[in-house]
């Protein structure tokens, strides 16, 4: 069922992610921020990930929520998702074609009542039982998406 618009949440901010509330596969990053630009129904996600070793690699990402699909060269050639509504949740689904498998991940996003926590959750995917909880980031740490 998809949700009405006037249940869906914009996911638009600052956010940076509570590696103590997260449950990640895979070598924790030192630090992710994230600022979303939600307009519906085009989302775009810029992600700064800064290693623990200091190094910083910057994505973009564009979704479409009305299940348009969409490509994401930037993290792979082959790379394709679809962002549809389950309510009040934005589920993306992406599929990647690498050279040993194809990997399939449902990406649930969902907005806390007082919008101050955004939570990112694989359940049922090749993530499945990773979640990423994000927390609004202060407003100085978004000088670092405006030198890129």
């Amino acid at each position: 069922m998809a949700g009405s618009a006037e249940s869906r949440p914009d996911f638009s901010g600052l956010w940076e992610l509570n590696l103590e509330r997260s449950t990640l596969r895979g070598e924790p990053p030192g630090r992710i921020l994230m600022k979303i630009e939600h307009t519906e129904p085009t989302l775009v996600q810029r992600i700064l990930v800064t290693r623990k070793d200091g190094t910083e690699v910057s994505l973009v990402l564009r979704y479409e929520t009305n299940g348009r699909q969409t490509r994401l060269a930037q993290v792979h050639e082959t790379a394709r998702s679809i962002g549809r509504w389950i309510g009040s949740e934005l589920l993306i689904e992406s599929w990647m074609e690498t050279k040993d498998r194809a990997l399939h991940f449902k990406d649930y996003w969902s907005l806390s009542a007082d919008g101050a926590t955004l939570t990112m959750a694989h359940r049922d995917d090749d993530l499945a039982g990773q979640t990423s909880v994000l927390h609004r980031a202060h407003l100085e740490d978004g000088q670092k998406f405006h030198s890129r």
